[in-house]
Formats: C-alpha cells, sequence, structure tokens
C-alpha cells in the first residue's frame, strides 16, 4: 500500500485515463474507494493535516518541522503514553495525568477511520481525560495498519486486542480547525488542531 504515490502520483496518468466521477452517470454504482484513500480524501477534507512517512527518521524530521512551523518547544507538550515517550526519548516530553498547563498533546490511537476521516481514541491514549480538557494541539502518530474502513470495524478491533479489559472514554476526534466549533453542525464536539504522523508499516 503506498498511500504517499496515490497522493502525490502522475497527474498525466489521471488525466489519460478519462475514467472521472464527471464521466460516469448518475445512477451508476459508486466506485469502492480503497481504505487508504478514502481516509486521506476525508481526513483532509475535516481539516486535517497529514504527514506520511517510509521510516522513523523521517516521522522525527516532520516532527521537528512542526515545533519549528509553530515555534513549540518541548516545554509545550504532553505525552502520555510511555511507549511514545520512549520513542521520542530525546525531547524528555512531561508524562504526567495532567496535561492542562501544556500546548500540544503527542498521542498514539486506536485507529484511523476512513469512512468519516476520524482518529478514534481511548483511555489507553488519553486516560480519563476529556477532550476538552486537553490541549487544542495534537500530533498523532499513527501506522498504516491501523486503517479502517468503520467505527464499528474498529471498536471490535479494540474489543478483541483487549480481551481482559476493555478500555474506557472511547471518542473520535473528526473536526480539525479549532473555528468550527462556531459552527452549530459542530456544536458538542471538540475540534482541535491536528497533525497526523503516519508510518508506512505494511
Amino acid at each position: 500500500m503506498s498511500l504517499f504515490k496515490k497522493l502525490f502520483g502522475s497527474k498525466q496518468k489521471k488525466e489519460a485515463s478519462g475514467t472521472g466521477a464527471d464521466e460516469r452517470g448518475k445512477f451508476m454504482p459508486e466506485i469502492k474507494l480503497p481504505t487508504d484513500e478514502k481516509f486521506t480524501i476525508n481526513f483532509k477534507k475535516n481539516g486535517g493535516k497529514f504527514l506520511y512517512c517510509d521510516s522513523l527518521e523521517e516521522i522525527h524530521e516532520c516532527f521537528n518541522n512542526i515545533l519549528s512551523e509553530n515555534n513549540w518547544t518541548k516545554e509545550h507538550i504532553c505525552c502520555l503514553d510511555p511507549k511514545l515517550n520512549d520513542l521520542f526519548k530525546k525531547y524528555k516530553f512531561s508524562n504526567s495525568n495532567n496535561c492542562h498547563n501544556a500546548t500540544l498533546l503527542l498521542s498514539p490511537c486506536e485507529n484511523l477511520v476512513a469512512d468519516n476521516g476520524a482518529i478514534l481514541i481511548s483511555s489507553n491514549q488519553i486516560k480519563e481525560s476529556k477532550l476538552n480538557d486537553l490541549p487544542d494541539n495534537f500530533i498523532i502518530f499513527a501506522t498504516t495498519s491501523q486503517l479502517v474502513d468503520t467505527i464499528g470495524e474498529g471498536l471490535r478491533g479494540i474489543k478483541n486486542k483487549n480481551k481482559n479489559q476493555i478500555p474506557t472514554n472511547i471518542t473520535t476526534i473528526k473536526h480539525f480547525s479549532i473555528q468550527e466549533e462556531k459552527d452549530f453542525l459542530t456544536y458538542g464536539s471538540s475540534s482541535k488542531n491536528l497533525y497526523l504522523l503516519l508510518l508506512e508499516d505494511l
């Protein structure tokens, strides 16, 4: 699966094929997009910022670029996940149950949901914190193997992985522009300025 090629593939190839949606009749069945492509389209439509990486070196490089672009330092960052703390150990993040004073949360997730471009998270990542109590800025670290088609598929996966103790506080983030909170269509949802660092692992 090469998400990068799908995102930045050759324009000429697309133009030459001439099988655009406009040329299909309105009663033709909808073309079923691959999971990764569908997620990319919906995630970007939701306002998320997407960085695809082939290696951990690229992940660290993109992470540094995000920090410098926003003038964030390690003092601004909260990371509640021990494995992620280890992966980014050179930064020496604050690893506490309280992220109230942080500007940014670095976190893994349960799944990336293709049909609505959402990020599925649980108490495994954010403990018992409510989304509103966490910083407005998120950097989510995920791998391509975490892509699922639907929330239902993601929930089944969580249940299968955590048979002894199913996590609580399961929720999705699907609005990635802070100003959207003022829109009545997103009332009651928590918008986050969200970057996704996606590592190819398939």
